[in-house]
């Protein structure tokens, strides 16, 4: 049994981390923070929780966090890299759901983020915790830089056509749309369901902050830089997110959609939560809604050179709390699936 916290408890990924951890059977939730909250109990918060959580939140304290041997920080941006080089030092593992470690150029990170990044030094010792592609790295890590929720479902989309050199890596395209849960829990006028209701709108087109991380990833994949068109959208909904992804073949004559589909099997086939559904299969977002799942499907329209990748998640489970869990499955030597064997709610 090992000793979790959660510093940022009260936001839609710490409270999500909440409802998986506390039916995890080797971890126990010891501490949760909130500034705002403290000495509240968790379960006065969210009466979802009874019965399964009794803790209080407390500040968020080094020394009350010295007791985990595990820290996740499901905070803004900007507060986990203030506080993981200590946790270190007393040989307390960190997992990072906000972006603070994601991008290996601080100065890159700078540009997009705002901030000049506190502590540049632990960049390079950060593992990206996309299990389908860095697990051995994971298992040997003591931080990690969870992927966001949009980069978790591109790359995973994209992965094999580029592990393979199947499509022009200049030209690739990810039409993306992502519930309002996404944008956190807070007083936003542009995510009130009665603004966002009956509506649907591209957002950041220009150039959106998970940008730079997705092209990182589709780089290291494909062993060369890559051009990408990366457009979000928000759509009516709470959780979810549906991302369609376009690659040309190189060769559309020598590569059929079969093979494709088939290609997409191989690579996935020993995955816990990547499922290719079968050929002419619409993923949707209902079907992973609350679970770790991710679900893809793969086309070629009319036959031509454009394969259409359709990949969807749940943005608050294998987009943040769940992938985040699976991390920390690998790192403690768990089951990786432990925890989060978890079937979508329907409807």
């Amino acid at each position: 049994m090992i000793r979790a916290g959660i510093v940022g408890g009260t936001g839609y990924t710490g409270v999500e981390l909440l409802r998986l951890l506390a039916l995890h059977t080797e971890v126990d939730v010891t501490v949760v923070t909130s500034r705002a909250d403290a000495g509240l109990r968790v379960d006065a918060l969210y009466p979802s929780l009874r019965g399964v959580i009794d803790v209080k939140f407390s500040a968020p304290d080094i020394d009350v966090l010295s007791r985990c041997d595990v820290v996740f920080f499901a905070t803004p941006n900007g507060t986990a890299m203030l506080m993981a080089e200590q946790l270190l030092a007393l040989g307390i593992k960190v997992i990072d759901l906000s972006a603070d470690f994601r991008l290996k150029d601080p100065v890159e990170w700078s540009r997009w983020y705002g901030m000049e990044h506190a502590c540049p030094n632990l960049i390079a010792e950060a593992v990206y915790g996309l299990p389908e592609v860095n697990r051995e790295a994971i298992k040997q890590a003591n931080i990690i830089a969870c992927p966001g929720c949009y980069p978790t479902a591109v790359q995973l989309g994209f992965l094999p056509l580029l592990e393979a050199g199947l499509i022009d890596i200049k030209h690739l395209i990810a039409d993306v749309k992502s519930g309002v849960s996404g944008a956190g829990r807070k007083a936003d006028l542009a995510t009130l369901m009665s603004e966002t209701g009956e509506s649907f709108k591209a957002y950041a087109v220009n150039g959106h902050r998970h940008l730079p991380e997705i092209i990182q990833g589709l780089t290291a994949f494909a062993g060369n830089p890559v051009g990408l068109t990366f457009v979000p959208h928000l759509t009516p909904m709470i959780r979810g997110i549906h991302a369609t992804l376009y690659g040309q073949l190189l060769d559309p004559d020598k590569v059929s959609l079969s093979e494709v589909h088939a290609l997409y099997e191989s690579r996935y086939q020993h995955e816990w939560f990547v499922e290719v559904l079968p050929q002419g299969s619409h993923p949707d977002t209902r079907n992973v809604r609350g679970s770790n799942n991710c679900q893809i499907s793969v086309f070629q329209p009319q036959g031509h050179q454009v394969i259409v990748v359709l990949s969807v998640i749940d943005n608050l489970v294998k987009g943040a709390a769940g992938q985040a869990i699976q991390n920390m499955n690998l790192m403690f030597g768990f089951k990786e699936e432990a925890g989060l064997k978890i079937i979508a709610l329907y409807p």
